[in-house]
């Protein structure tokens, strides 16, 4: 639950879980959203063998996918209040892998724009674009790899 007095309480852990549930992509490579916040959240990416590439370290594919989860979940942290009045899409996306990774990775998202902007911004213009930032880290909290998400939120209508 949010602690902010200031804003209306919105429960992340049950998001969290929704979002687990309402992306069947995210579930079929085994992500787990573990937290969501307003604009931020992380998603961990386990190591399996068939997420595997050809030198046994996390494929690339699934570790993007893990940064672009990170992102959509930190942006519906942000819009939480506003998800039914919204279409979003994931505009583009750029990807750096800097280490091989192993083991389980976390991806951690965080909106590169302040939610109340952004949401101002939908209101006046009917559409909003913004990056998302997310740093891949292994068990040691090495970074692994970086992306940048940029989504195109428009009102729905």
């Amino acid at each position: 639950m949010n602690a902010d007095p200031g804003t209306p309480d919105i429960d992340f852990d049950a998001i969290a879980k929704g979002l687990t549930m309402a992306v069947p992509f995210a579930g079929h490579v085994g992500l787990e959203i573990t937290e969501v916040g307003a604009g931020e959240a992380t998603v961990v990416l386990p190591q399996r063998a068939e997420l595997n590439n050809h030198v046994g370290s996390q494929h690339a594919g699934a570790l993007f996918t893990a940064a672009e989860t990170a992102s959509g979940a930190a942006f519906v942290g942000a819009f939480a209040l506003r998800m039914g009045d919204v279409v979003p899409l994931a505009k583009s996306a750029e990807i750096a892998y800097e280490k091989i990774a192993n083991g389980p990775i976390t991806a951690t998202g965080k909106l590169g724009i302040d939610a109340a902007e952004a949401l101002a911004t939908l209101d006046a213009e009917g559409k909003v674009e913004f990056p998302c930032e997310v740093e891949l880290t292994d068990k040691d909290g090495q970074r692994v790899a970086t992306a940048t998400v940029h989504w195109h939120i428009r009102l729905k209508g």
